[in-house]
């Protein structure tokens, strides 16, 4: 799944997917194989269950993993809230949810102490809500001075057959590519792309052109159907690096 030995590149941000390890893992290792790896990451994720928040972040807590423990980085947290008017402390909304944490095991193969600002999305968040965000985390990671990673944690097309899900994610993708957070935002809507982490990534961009991005790379693409060979009903994954 990871690529020790793969050139890394300096990134702001990174598009990896969250599904079951054996699906999305490969995905997942390849764009973590492909960055230099900071000690802190912001980490943005979807709620897929009904959450109070529109955008959830969390201040203080310890994560764990069989991997080991990773703390929340405080300060940063606080200077993320401190310049937006969207964001809320809500550490419920993550009490249930798994689309932050199964990023950490890739990081922690690479690396052994490091922290995180995690941040929870409600379906419901706008795209005014997402602008917010993505200059808020800008604003912070300035503030900050300290390097930092934005992940947006997103599967793309779920339980369509592989010909659909290589369309309607390439649709998505290529707005990814183009640094288009507002056509991304529109896309996934326009043409019904089931692609569950769509607000994350559009915070993320948003973030990233804020604080200088000029390109995307599609580092990996695959389906669940590469793996299980069923490609009837799949899931489709992208891991995309932004620099």
């Amino acid at each position: 799944m990871v690529e020790p030995k793969k050139k890394k590149e300096k990134a702001m941000a990174v598009v990896s997917p969250h599904a079951g390890f054996e699906y999305s893992g490969p995905v997942a290792g390849a764009v973590f194989s492909s960055v230099r790896l900071p000690d802190t990451f912001v980490i943005l994720g979807p709620s897929h269950r009904p959450i109070q928040s529109k955008i959830a972040i969390m201040k203080e807590a310890t994560w764990e993993t069989p991997l080991g423990t990773v703390p929340v980085e405080s300060r940063l947290a606080e200077l993320i809230m401190r310049n937006s008017q969207v964001i809320t402390e809500d550490d419920s909304a993550h009490l249930n949810e798994h689309s932050l944490e199964v990023q950490l095991p890739f990081i922690q193969y690479f690396k052994e102490k490091f922290s995180i600002v995690p941040v929870c999305i409600s379906y419901y968040a706008s795209y005014d809500d997402l602008v917010d965000l993505g200059k808020a985390i800008a604003l912070a990671l300035k503030e900050f001075k300290e390097e930092a990673l934005i992940v947006a944690s997103s599967d793309m097309s779920h339980y369509v057959d592989q010909e659909e899900a290589k369309k309607k994610d390439f649709l998505a993708i290529d707005k990814i590519l183009e640094l288009d957070a507002k056509g991304l935002y529109d896309m996934v809507q326009k043409e019904d792309i089931s692609m569950c982490g769509f607000q994350p990534t559009t915070s993320a961009i948003v973030a990233s052109k804020e604080l200088g991005a000029k390109k995307a790379t599609l580092i990996k693409y695959q389906t669940s159907g590469d793996i299980t060979g069923n490609y009837n009903e799949v899931v489709g994954y992208a891991g995309i690096r932004i620099s």
